[in-house]
């Protein structure tokens, strides 16, 4: 398939691979931003073969991982109210909130149902005006324009009994507390292809400028990802700080502008907490005014707002890139997919589930 079978060439990793290992003279530790990423480099054994140099860490690149626990809370609320629909993605039902999962409250009786785009989520309240159905919009930039178009598509029709309940996160602002962060010990990033295919890879410039770190737009098969290991390393090796794209079959500069329009149509940034991580300035997309009848947080003046993180669970820090997966005297025992302390075990792209789900699997390429 093309651009597929491309990026899986054998031969072509060992030789990447190999210009890796003849390149790198000085231990570096690179962050992969994204959890698709992590997951190639776990699933396809990359972990296992890159130079004892290179040290990779895992970011905090998966949207269901740093959904904060309150919103978990929310939506188990909303879901537990008679007259509500709660939609969500698949991999939010079995994360944790504080007393119970989405999937525990469904379970239970609450009406909650696994949907693919906020427009299913439009049509289910076209079809049940009695109800109110809300949707949970969780994600990067990326999944921003759906939701986003969920909204006005639901305003057009005169639709009154659809919400959203919005966790939406930002990457630049992400490597920017992570770079301020005085435990941080990262020397250059991979930034993720699909985020930069909304919205470009501008924003990192300042970044560059600013903290002397490579940033790497990559893709996610085997091959996109080392390459990016090796633009990487190339700057660190030569001194260089730059923005480089290794991404070009799908990403430009500025973006998609169209996606973008419709992002600023509809959402503002504001600060946002991050799970495990805390508060991050102007790190989340917001409802504005002139869609805030469309915020099921205001809708239905859910008052839930601290709530207490397990403190058995090191997902902040190893999102952070403080700690791995096997650091966690958990993994695999009190903390599994099936009774996770912690959303990363849970997520298609938390790190601890990549671990858990791939670690048998590394083979040498």
């Amino acid at each position: 398939m093309k651009y597929l079978s491309e990026y899986r060439d054998p031969k072509l990793a060992k030789k990447v691979l190999q210009e890796i290992k003849n390149t790198v003279t000085k231990p570096w530790k690179i962050m992969e931003i994204c959890g698709g990423q992590t997951h190639s480099l776990v699933k396809n054994g990359i972990l296992n073969v890159l130079p004892d140099k290179i040290t990779m860490l895992h970011g905090p690149g998966c949207p269901v991982c740093v959904t904060p626990l309150n919103l978990i809370d929310k939506a188990i609320f909303l879901a537990e109210m008679n007259n509500v629909i709660l939609c969500s993605f698949g991999d939010m039902l079995r994360v944790p909130g504080s007393k119970k999962s989405l999937l525990e409250a469904k379970a239970g009786g609450a009406d909650v149902r696994i949907l693919y785009s906020p427009l299913e989520a439009v049509k289910l309240a076209e079809k049940n005006p009695d109800k109110e159905v809300v949707f949970f919009a969780v994600g990067f930039e990326t999944t921003a324009p759906a939701n986003a178009l969920s909204v006005m598509h639901a305003e057009k029709l005169g639709i009154k009994n659809y919400s959203i309940l919005t966790s939406h996160v930002l990457v630049p602002p992400a490597i920017t507390a992570l770079m301020e962060d005085p435990e941080s010990k990262i020397d250059g990033f991979l930034a993720a292809g699909h985020v930069c295919s909304i919205m470009g890879y501008w924003e990192y410039f300042p970044l560059v400028n600013k903290y002397k770190i490579p940033i790497v737009i990559t893709g996610f098969e085997p091959l996109d990802i080392l390459q990016g290991i090796l633009m990487v390393v190339k700057q660190l090796e030569e001194g260089r700080a730059e923005v480089e794209n290794q991404y070009t079959r799908m990403v430009k500069e500025k973006g998609n502008t169209s996606a973008q329009d419709i992002i600023t149509k509809v959402f503002d940034t504001g600060d946002q907490i991050w799970r495990g991580i805390g508060n991050i300035e102007n790190s989340g997309f917001k409802l504005n005014d002139n869609y805030s009848y469309f915020d099921a947080d205001k809708k239905f003046s859910i008052a839930i707002e601290k709530v207490i993180e397990n403190q058995e669970c090191i997902a902040g820090d190893i999102m952070k890139g403080l700690k791995k997966p096997l650091d966690c005297v958990h993994f695999g025992k009190a903390c599994t997919p099936l009774n996770p302390l912690g959303a990363p075990m849970v997520s298609s792209e938390g790190a601890c589930a990549a671990y858990y789900n791939f670690s048998t699997m590394f083979k040498k390429i």
